[in-house]
C-alpha cells in the first residue's frame, strides 16, 4: 500500500478545498463485504492533478463531474484525479469493501455466546481507505453526511444522532467539520442505557450478551461522564462542539478507546464481567475522561499533520489525570500514572527509538504510527504537568482557551499553540518547548549533600538540558514512632541552581521530585538509599512512596547502578529489589502501587532479570509477598488488594495444589469466589505447570463459551508443555490468517512461558522469519500484536539476541514491526546487561 507523505499531503491541501461527503453504506450484503457509495464535493483552486484513496475488494465505478472515470485506474490504494480544472467539483466513488478481522476499517464479529453479530469502525490514520474513499489527510475537514442500510433489529451509531428511517435504513445527522479519520459507525443489536445531560444525549452502549454488567456499573460511568462534561465547562471557554455524546463498548478493539466526535469507542473489556479492584474502576474512567477532552483537544482543534500527534495525545493524557483528581471521587490519580504510565514512557524514551514529543520530521503515514507510545502519551503528559507548575493553571487555561477560539473546527501546529500560551504569559513559552518537546531521552536528578558543623545543604546535579521545576521533601524519623518518617519541609528548587540550598540538620531521607511534577529519573544519595530501604512502607503520602519505587526500578532497570553523581552508593540487584518488595509490600495500602510494583517483580525481574537458575527463588519470594498480603486482607476490608494478591499469587505459582484445589472449590478461603477471569487465570496456570489437559480446558470453555472464554481456551491450549499444542498453536499464529486480533493475541500470550524454555527453543529463530512474513501479509495490527506477544521475550540470551539483530538487518520487517522488533531487541539487551551485572 502506498503511504500518504508529507509533501503530497501539504501539496494536496493547497489544491483542495473539501466541503462535503454524502456516504451510503449497506451492511445486509454478506459476511465478507459490504457496499459504499461515496459522493465527495470539493473545490480545486488550481488547475492540476491530484489522487483519492480507497482500498476495496471490488470498485465498481467512478465518477467524476458525471464522467465514468476507468476502475482500472486504481493503483494500489490511489485512484487519480487527473486534468482537475479550477472550480467545484463532484466524485462519485461506489465500492464493495471487505470487512476487518483486525481493529482496522470496519471491524466485524459475531459474539459466540448468542451469535449476535456487530460491527464497527476504526479509521485511525489511513484505515479510513477500507470504509469509503477519501482525501485522506488531516487538514482536509469536511461536513460528513451518512446513511446506513443495517439488517432488521440493529441500531445504528455514529457521530451525530441517527434517526430511523425504516426498512433498516438509518440517516445521521450532518457532522461539523471535522477530519476524516474522525468519522465513526456502530452497527449492531446494541444493548444501551440512554440519558441527558444538560439537554445532550448521553448513550452508553455494549454487546446484549454483556447488557447485565453495563447495567450493573451504568450509574458509575454516567456519572464519570457527567462530572467531566461538567468539569471541562468550567475550564474551556468553548461549549462541547458535537450534538450527542455516545461512548460504544466494542469487541476485539486494539487500543484503549478512540475519540470519534460523538461517538467514543472503547474495548468492551471495559465492561467488567468479574471481580475489579478500583484503580482498574479509575483507569476506566480515566479513559471516559481521556477521550472526552479530545472532543476539544484532537476533535474541535485538530493537528495539521502526525508530527503534531502530541497536541491530541499528550493534553488527553493530562487533562484525564487531572480532571479525574478534580472532579470525582478518584482523587489519588496520579499515583497510578506515576507507577503505570509514567514507567512506560521513561522505558520508551531509553530506546534508540525514542523521538521528540513533538518531532520535527515525520515523513509518512506509516512513520508517524509508530510515535502512539509512552513519549507522545506518557512523557508528553509529564511535560504538560511540569508546564503547569512552571506557567501557572491560570495562564495555562488562558492559552489554550486562546489556541480553542484562534483554530476551532480547524487544524493547527505546535507554533500555533506556543503562541496561544505566549500571548497569556510574559514567560518564554518558545525556550521552555524546545528544551521539553523537541529533545529526546531522560534527565537524571542527583541529589549531593555538604555538611559544616552540623548543618546541610544541597546541591542537585542533573545529568541532561531540560530544567525542572521540583519539589524537594526531606524526611526525619518519627522519634514517636519506630520506623515512621515524617516530613519535615518540602523545598521548591529549580534546577539547574545557581547557589547550594542549605537544609539544616540532616536529614533521614532527601528525595527529590516530590510529588512528581516533573519527568526525570532521581537517584538518592546513601544516608537517603538506606533509609529507603528500611523505612519506604512507612512514607506518608502514597504519591512520594510512588516516587520512591519509581526510583528504585530505574536502579534496577540501570544494571545496578543507582547513582552518577560524585558520591557512590550500593548497588540495586534485582534480587535486592524483590526483598525490598517482600520487606514494604506487604504494608503498603494504594491499590496502583501494589499492582505495579508487583507486575514489575514478576514480568521483568523474576521472568527477565534474574537468571533461569535464581528464577524459582524470586518466584518463593513473590509467593511468599503475595501470601502475607492474602493473610493481612482476612478481615475483608481490602478487596481490592486480596484481589491482586490473588491473582499474582496465581501467576507466580510453582506448584499446582493451592491454585487447583481454589478453582475445584469455586473459591479463595476467605475470598474473592472464583468468577470466569480467575478461573481462566488458574487454568492457565495449570496449563504452564503440565497440571491440565484438554478436556478441562474443553469443559471451562462449554462452562463459559463467550468470547472471553474463547480468548481463555486459546491461551491455555497454547500454553500446554505438549510438542503437539505448540506445533498447533503455532500454526495457528503464522501459517493461516483466521485467527482475529484478539485470539492472536491471546495465542502468542500461551505460547511462550519460562517453564518451557527447551520445549520451544527450536521456535525462536522461526519467530523472526515467520513474524517478517506474517506481517506483511496481515498488516499493521497484527504486527504490531505479534511484535509485543509473540516475540520470545523469556529466551534472554545472546543467541535471541543476535537473531533479532539479523532480521533487522537483513529482513526488511514492515515498519510497525520493525519498530516492534526494535524495542524488543533493546529490552532484551538490557535484561542480558542486568543478569551480568548480578553475576
Amino acid at each position: 500500500m502506498s503511504v500518504l507523505t508529507r509533501d503530497e499531503a501539504q501539496t494536496r491541501a493547497q489544491l483542495l478545498d473539501v466541503h462535503r461527503y454524502t456516504i451510503e453504506l449497506d451492511l445486509t450484503t454478506g459476511d465478507e463485504t459490504f457496499e459504499s457509495l461515496t459522493v465527495i464535493r470539493f473545490a480545486a483552486r488550481t488547475d492540476a492533478d491530484t489522487f483519492v484513496e480507497l482500498k476495496p475488494a471490488e470498485l465498481r465505478s467512478v465518477t467524476l463531474d458525471g464522467k465514468l472515470l476507468d476502475p482500472e485506474s486504481l493503483d494500489d490504494n490511489r485512484l487519480p484525479l487527473k486534468n482537475l480544472t479550477a472550480g467545484d467539483h463532484e466524485l462519485r466513488v461506489h465500492a464493495a469493501m471487505r470487512y476487518s478481522r483486525t481493529g482496522e476499517g470496519m471491524h466485524r464479529f459475531t459474539d459466540p455466546s448468542d451469535g449476535e453479530t456487530y460491527v464497527y469502525t476504526q479509521l485511525f490514520m489511513d484505515d479510513v481507505q477500507r470504509v469509503f474513499a477519501a482525501f485522506d489527510q488531516p487538514d482536509l475537514k469536511a461536513v460528513f453526511d451518512l446513511t446506513v442500510t443495517a439488517p432488521e433489529g440493529w441500531t445504528v451509531l455514529a457521530n451525530g444522532v441517527t434517526e430511523h428511517l425504516g426498512e433498516g435504513r438509518w440517516q445521521a445527522a450532518p457532522t461539523p467539520l471535522i477530519s476524516t479519520y474522525l468519522v465513526a459507525v456502530a452497527a449492531g443489536p446494541w444493548h444501551s442505557v440512554r440519558t441527558e445531560h444538560r439537554g445532550l444525549p448521553f448513550g452508553i452502549h455494549c454487546r446484549r450478551s454483556l447488557g447485565p454488567h453495563l447495567d450493573a456499573d451504568a450509574d458509575e460511568i454516567l456519572e464519570i461522564t457527567r462530572q467531566c462534561y461538567d468539569r471541562y465547562h468550567e475550564k474551556f471557554e468553548e461549549p462541547y462542539p458535537f450534538d450527542s455524546y455516545d461512548q460504544a463498548f466494542v469487541p476485539e478493539f486494539n487500543a484503549g478507546a478512540m475519540e470519534n466526535p460523538g461517538l467514543v469507542t472503547f474495548r468492551d473489556e471495559f465492561v467488567y464481567r468479574s471481580a475489579v479492584t478500583d484503580t482498574e474502576r479509575q483507569t476506566r474512567a480515566m479513559v471516559i475522561a481521556h477521550e472526552m477532552a479530545h472532543m476539544w483537544f484532537g476533535d474541535l482543534v485538530t493537528l495539521k499533520w502526525w508530527d503534531d500527534i502530541w497536541l491530541n495525545e499528550s493534553f488527553a493524557e493530562y487533562m484525564g489525570y487531572q480532571t479525574l483528581t478534580e472532579a470525582t471521587r478518584f482523587t489519588e490519580t496520579w499515583v497510578d500514572f506515576g507507577v503505570a504510565r509514567k514507567a512506560w514512557g521513561y522505558d520508551a524514551d531509553q530506546r534508540p527509538s525514542t523521538h521528540p514529543v513533538a518531532p520535527e520530521a515525520v515523513d509518512d503515514t506509516a512513520s508517524a504510527l509508530l510515535n502512539f507510545d509512552g513519549i507522545s502519551y506518557a512523557k508528553g503528559a509529564s511535560a504538560l504537568r511540569q508546564l503547569v507548575t512552571w506557567l501557572g493553571e491560570k495562564d495555562f487555561l488562558a492559552g489554550i482557551n486562546t489556541h480553542f477560539s484562534r483554530h476551532k473546527f480547524a487544524n493547527a501546529t505546535l507554533a500555533d499553540f506556543i503562541d496561544s500560551l505566549a500571548g497569556a504569559t510574559e514567560r518564554d513559552v518558545h525556550a521552555w518547548a524546545d528544551a521539553w518537546l523537541r529533545t529526546t531521552g531522560v534527565d537524571t536528578l542527583t541529589p549531593t549533600v555538604t555538611t559544616d558543623a552540623g548543618a546541610c545543604t544541597l546541591t542537585v546535579e542533573r545529568t541532561g538540558s531540560r530544567p525542572h521545576r521540583i519539589a524537594v521533601g526531606l524526611y526525619d524519623r518519627d522519634l514517636t514512632d519506630e520506623g515512621r518518617l515524617t516530613l519535615r519541609e518540602r523545598l521548591d528548587l529549580d534546577v539547574p541552581h545557581t547557589a547550594p540550598q542549605p537544609i539544616g540538620k540532616p536529614p533521614a531521607l532527601i528525595l527529590l521530585n516530590d510529588g512528581d511534577l516533573t519527568y526525570a529519573k532521581v537517584r538518592f544519595d546513601t544516608g537517603s538509599f538506606d533509609t529507603v530501604r528500611t523505612g519506604l512502607s512507612r512514607l506518608p503520602d502514597p504519591l512520594t512512596r510512588a516516587v520512591v519505587w519509581n526510583a528504585l526500578r530505574d536502579a534496577v532497570r540501570d544494571g545496578g547502578s543507582t547513582h552518577r553523581g560524585t558520591t557512590p552508593e550500593p548497588p540495586l540487584s534485582p534480587t535486592t529489589y524483590l526483598e525490598t518488595a517482600r520487606a514494604h509490600l506487604p504494608h503498603e495500602t494504594d491499590l496502583a502501587i501494589v499492582q505495579g510494583v508487583l507486575t514489575f517483580a514478576s514480568a521483568q525481574v523474576a521472568d527477565r532479570y534474574v537468571t533461569p537458575e535464581e528464577r524459582p527463588a524470586a518466584l518463593t519470594t513473590l509467593s511468599s509477598l503475595c501470601r502475607d498480603l492474602i493473610r493481612r486482607t482476612e478481615d475483608g476490608d481490602h478487596p481490592g488488594l486480596r484481589l491482586i494478591a490473588v491473582r499474582h499469587f496465581i501467576d507466580v505459582a510453582a506448584h499446582p495444589d493451592t491454585i487447583a484445589a481454589w478453582l475445584a472449590d469455586g473459591t479463595v478461603p476467605g475470598g474473592p469466589e472464583i468468577d470466569p477471569d480467575l478461573r481462566w487465570r488458574i487454568l492457565a496456570r495449570l496449563a504452564v505447570l503440565g497440571a491440565t489437559d484438554e478436556s478441562a480446558i474443553a469443559a471451562e470453555l462449554d462452562r463459559d463459551p463467550s468470547a472471553t472464554g474463547q480468548e481463555g481456551a486459546a491461551r491455555c491450549r497454547a500454553a500446554l508443555p505438549d510438542p503437539e499444542a505448540k506445533r498447533t498453536a503455532w500454526a495457528a499464529l503464522f501459517d493461516t490468517d483466521d485467527l482475529s486480533n484478539y485470539l492472536f493475541t491471546a495465542t502468542a500470550q500461551g505460547f511462550w512461558q519460562p517453564e518451557q524454555a527447551d520445549l520451544v527453543r527450536e521456535y525462536v529463530p522461526r519467530f523472526y522469519k515467520d513474524a517478517v512474513t506474517l506481517a506483511a501479509r496481515r498488516g499493521p495490527a497484527i504486527a504490531e500484536a505479534a511484535g509485543r506477544w509473540a516475540f520470545p521475550a523469556h529466551a534472554v540470551d545472546a543467541e535471541n539476541l543476535g537473531l533479532g539483530e539479523a532480521c533487522l538487518r537483513d529482513g526488511e520487517p514492515i515498519p510497525a514491526l520493525r519498530r516492534k522488533l526494535v524495542d524488543q531487541l533493546d529490552d532484551l539487551a538490557r535484561a542480558l546487561r542486568v543478569q551480568g551485572a548480578e553475576a
